[in-house]
This record gives C-alpha cells, sequence and structure tokens, in this order.
C-alpha cells in the first residue's frame, strides 16, 4: 500500500497552486466584470471571455499539477503534440467547425453587431430580416419580422455579409 506521507511536498504544492489558481481566477473575473461594465461590454461577450478565462487557469492549473508530481517533460511534450496533431486533423475534417469559431471570433472583437440589432443577412435566396437575439460560439440565432426563431451558422453570416437596420424611433409629440 502506498503511504501517502512519502508524496507530502507534492500534496502541498499541489493545494498550494489549486489556491492560487483559484485566487486568481476570481481576481480575473472581477476584473473582467469591472472592465465590461466601463467598456459596455455585453453580458453575452463577458460570458465568452469568462469561459476563455477559464480555459486558460484550467490548462495552467492541469500543466503545473502535471509538473509538481514528476511527469517527465519529454513524455508530456510527446503527449501534448499527439494532441494538438489529433485536435489539428480534427480541425481540417471539419473546416465549417473551425470556420464557425472563426467567425464568431470576428463578430465579437471586429463587427458593429450587437445582439438587439435589426439585421438583414444578404443572400438571394433567402430574406432573412429580424432582430438578433444571441450569437453563440457558432451560430447567431435570429427572429424574423414574420416570428420565426432561425439559427444561422457565423460563417454564413460574414460570407453572406448583413446590412444593420435602423430602428424606426418614434418621437413623442
Amino acid at each position: 500500500m502506498i503511504d501517502p506521507m512519502s508524496f507530502k511536498s507534492e500534496i502541498l504544492f499541489t493545494i498550494v497552486l489549486l489556491a492560487i489558481i483559484i485566487a486568481l481566477n476570481s481576481l480575473s473575473k472581477r476584473a473582467i466584470r469591472r472592465f465590461g461594465r466601463t467598456s459596455s461590454i455585453d453580458m453575452n461577450s463577458r460570458k465568452i471571455i469568462f469561459y476563455l478565462s477559464n480555459l486558460l487557469f484550467y490548462l495552467l492549473a492541469f500543466i503545473g499539477i502535471s509538473l509538481i508530481w514528476g511527469v517527465n517533460l519529454e513524455d508530456f511534450s510527446v503527449f501534448l503534440s499527439s494532441i494538438l496533431a489529433i485536435l489539428g486533423v480534427g480541425f481540417v475534417a471539419q473546416w465549417s467547425i473551425l470556420s464557425n469559431l472563426t467567425a464568431s471570433v470576428i463578430l465579437f472583437f471586429n463587427h458593429p453587431l450587437r445582439l438587439g440589432d435589426r439585421i438583414r443577412v444578404m443572400d438571394k435566396d433567402f430574406d432573412w430580416t429580424g432582430k438578433v437575439e444571441d450569437i453563440s460560439g457558432f451560430y447567431l440565432f435570429m427572429r424574423t419580422d414574420d416570428g420565426k426563431r432561425i439559427t444561422i451558422p457565423t460563417n454564413l453570416v460574414i460570407q453572406k455579409g448583413i446590412e444593420i437596420l435602423k430602428e424606426e424611433t418614434t418621437e413623442a409629440e
């Protein structure tokens, strides 16, 4: 039977590392929330930033724990390169997934499109005009003028192009 006391330093370092990671994650969430409010970034965009922040901290924790517990760096690099190769082949095989993710990032950071905007997707075959309800990592969710809720892949939105329609404002007389 393995004596847990023989791994006392590894257990202690793991607990300290996890405490540091949790504290840094909490501080980063607070900073993201504060920055989001001052920069008027909508909640859905902040959620994406939270998810990416969590992913970064989980990755750091995984690498740190692996190093604490004595994983051989050469073996770890072979493992990591194998995983990246499999992901690369998977993304090439599923190029639409990668293109949708890329299009979502472009819509998120570099496009004036916002939730609640009334838009028209420029497509010769379909008349998609309506209000943007949500933009996720892969899809744009929209309520058309005739009340239908449609889902459009984000790469299609980038490829077809969109027109942001101005809302007609009624002024109080």
